[in-house]
């Protein structure tokens, strides 16, 4: 049967980038069309106060990354909140990336700061320690998983019910599953190398020197974005 996800969009991607990468939706449905070409999906600019009239509108949904704290004092932030809550409530499936992960805690009574490590960017490892629900577990588990990454907050109080599924020291809190219908990632699938490069020069001014530098240079390593991709529609398609 066909899916249809509903995807919460969360920013914009930077003008000036966009000719080359394009926006968020352009990102995901390449992200989620080159996994299974079946899939329908439906836009939500959150950040324009747009959400689903009811959660019953998508069968699963997904969240993007964001310029953004969850912390900030924005007038969408809240009604995205209690949305996600409704979804928890009514256990609609939902998978948040990188600020939406960080939503997902928040929204849930766990805890979201601006992290005293600093800027992660680039691609970052993290040790795997469990599969999200519905992956089938029988095939070999690999040890680690690397991600491109752009996020200065961090998880750092889980909601309950959670469970840790990938962390490093850097990162304790990478993916967590909440129950058995939340799945949120910190790093971004959906993010090219060749963005992540770009995004990070971008941002020069604001990241320090060697942040930037070996971030660029984590560029080399390879990503694991088809297969947490298809976890991420394993979990969702899980009955």
């Amino acid at each position: 049967m066909q899916m249809k996800i509903g995807i919460l969009q969360c920013d914009d991607v930077r003008q000036d980038l966009q000719p080359a990468h394009g926006n968020y939706p352009a990102m995901f449905e390449q992200l989620l069309h080159h996994a299974d070409s079946k899939l329908e999906l439906v836009f939500y600019r959150a950040l324009d106060g747009e959400l689903p009239s009811d959660t019953d509108e998508c069968d699963a949904y997904m969240t993007t990354g964001s310029r953004f704290s969850v912390n900030d004092d924005l007038p969408w932030i809240p009604p995205l909140l209690d949305f996600i809550r409704s979804l928890y409530t009514r256990h609609k499936k939902l998978v948040g990336i990188c600020f939406g992960h960080q939503l997902i805690a928040k929204a849930l009574g766990g805890d979201v700061i601006q992290a005293p490590q600093g800027w992660g960017v680039g691609v970052a490892t993290h040790s795997l320690l469990a599969l999200p629900r519905g992956v089938n577990g029988a095939a070999t588990v690999p040890e680690s998983l690397s991600l491109v990454v752009s996020h200065q907050d961090q998880v750092v109080t889980l909601p309950q019910n959670s469970v840790v599924l990938a962390g490093s020291d850097f990162c304790p809190y990478a993916m967590m599953q909440v129950g058995d219908h939340f799945l949120g990632i910190q790093g971004h699938p959906e993010f090219s190398k060749p963005y992540s490069r770009d995004l990070m020069l971008a941002r020069k001014d604001i990241l320090p020197a060697e942040v930037l530098d070996d971030g660029l240079t984590s560029l080399e390593k390879t990503v694991d974005s088809e297969r947490v991709t298809r976890w991420m529609l394993d979990f969702l398609q899980a009955s």
